[in-house]
């Protein structure tokens, strides 16, 4: 299942045009002398899923008062969460006991997180008694339609404390999908729009405006709010560009390497988007890529395989290979420089860009953006971040990453650990655990 999460249209009344803008700030409840600034602390989640073959990554939380247990597909491509809602719903993929049920707590036109999305020339509410619809499409075509809830979400922090923020969030009751539907029952966005629950727990003073996540090549990895998991050193950092929309992260100019050597591709803009399973360029970039893998494989036991459709562009070997690891020694490296940030690149070893079929085939995990409405934008997707962790860290408008192991959490405090980690999940070959929806290869010990 190949997905593109970077958001084109957001968060809007229904009884309005569509336009390419994105949020103004959100007025929130100031926070608490309990949730105050000086103990922000930090949550930590474990990640399910992989590049491939089930093509996209989650999370589960829990919602509502008794809480209820629902798998978020992880979007850093855009800001609003929304999940599957419990009314007449149309593309809802999850039976009916599996939906949210709202209980009186949609929010209304007159509460500030949807006023704060009333746009110069887009049709405010009529009335402030009006309940706060909204409309998100995705670069992928797929769209999700509903209205604005608010609910508690029960969370474990790093410091030990347990507490059920209440957070603004979509009930969605018509969605759309581009081919076939995830399993999941939403998406989190983990964008910086004021919408998102990351905006939403910094007004609140529960956490640092910092995200990041680290998924793993063996299926699985981590999602962390907050910086307690942000290592001191060995990360790289490149800023934030500035944009007109705030929920996605942006930045550039960078330039292609292969082999260690410039291609002559520069002034590269890149999104970093967990919401998309591969790698996009834009059409220049995508065919000077191709020519130059196609080009290195000239001598080397593998074959177009043409009847192979995982992927636009496959290989077959020899022999059938059985992982990533077996092919990649056929393949060269790639990277992006950064310009506007000293040695900063990002590392593309060829597991960073390869998959190996069902079929046994080899496959090139980068795509052609230009051909599915990117444009000239270029796209880093989960393929090329597996085995890094990586940061947005919204506070001092920059983006990291660094290698990291992603099958084990983090160190933190150990009880915090045990928490966090039951009930155990044996590891899988690919993807999710039958019983437990648990990761391949993440260890939970």
């Amino acid at each position: 299942m190949n997905r593109i999460r970077f958001i084109v249209l957001f968060f809007l009344s229904l009884s309005a045009d569509f336009f390419l803008l994105s949020f103004s700030a959100a007025k929130h409840q100031p926070p608490t002398k309990k949730n105050s600034v000086s103990s922000r602390t930090s949550v930590i989640l474990p990640v399910q899923g992989n590049v491939y073959p089930l093509g996209y990554y989650s999370v589960s939380l829990k919602i509502g008062n008794p809480p209820k247990v629902f798998d978020f597909d992880i979007d850093s491509g855009s800001d609003l969460t929304w999940v599957q809602c419990d009314a007449p719903c149309t593309g809802c993929t999850k039976p009916r006991d599996s939906l949210y049920k709202p209980k009186n707590n949609v929010l209304r036109c007159a509460d500030p997180i949807c006023s704060a999305v009333q746009y110069p020339g887009n049709q405010p509410c009529n009335s402030p008694t009006e309940q706060c619809d909204y409309k998100v499409d995705y670069a992928d075509h797929g769209s999700s339609l509903g209205v604005l809830v608010m609910d508690s979400f029960p969370l474990k922090f790093s410091n030990g404390s347990t507490l059920g923020p209440r957070l603004a969030f979509g009930c969605g009751y018509d969605q759309e999908y581009h081919g076939t539907p995830p399993p999941t029952a939403g998406v989190i966005g983990l964008g910086n729009g004021k919408a998102g629950i990351l905006s939403q727990l910094t007004q609140m003073g529960l956490t640092r405006n910092v995200v990041g996540h680290c998924l793993s090549e063996r299926g699985g990895g981590y999602l962390f709010f907050g910086d307690d998991f942000v290592p001191s050193s060995g990360i790289s950092w490149i800023p934030i560009l500035a944009k007109p929309s705030e929920d996605y992260y942006l930045s550039g100019p960078a330039e292609l390497y292969f082999g260690g050597k410039l291609t002559g591709l520069k002034g590269l803009d890149v999104i970093f988007d967990s919401g998309s399973s591969y790698t996009y360029l834009n059409s220049q970039s995508y065919d000077a890529v191709v020519s130059l893998v196609t080009k290195s494989l000239i001598g080397k036991p593998l074959k177009n395989a043409t009847d192979d459709r995982s992927l636009p562009l496959c290989w077959r070997g020899n022999k059938a290979f059985k992982t990533v690891q077996e092919a990649k020694t056929f393949f060269t490296p790639l990277a992006l420089s950064f310009t506007n940030a000293k040695k900063a690149q990002l590392q593309m070893p060829p597991e960073s860009y390869l998959i190996v079929s069902k079929y046994g085939n080899v496959c090139l995990g980068i795509l052609n953006g230009s051909e599915v409405g990117l444009g000239n934008l270029n796209i880093i997707g989960d393929i090329s971040m597996q085995g890094k962790m990586v940061i947005y860290d919204n506070e001092k408008k920059q983006i990291g990453w660094g290698p990291a192991n992603c099958d084990r959490l983090p160190n933190v405090e150990g009880e915090y650990v045990e928490d966090i980690l039951k009930p155990s999940c044996a590891a899988n070959n690919f993807g999710i655990a039958a019983e437990r929806n648990c990761p391949s290869g993440l260890l939970f010990e």
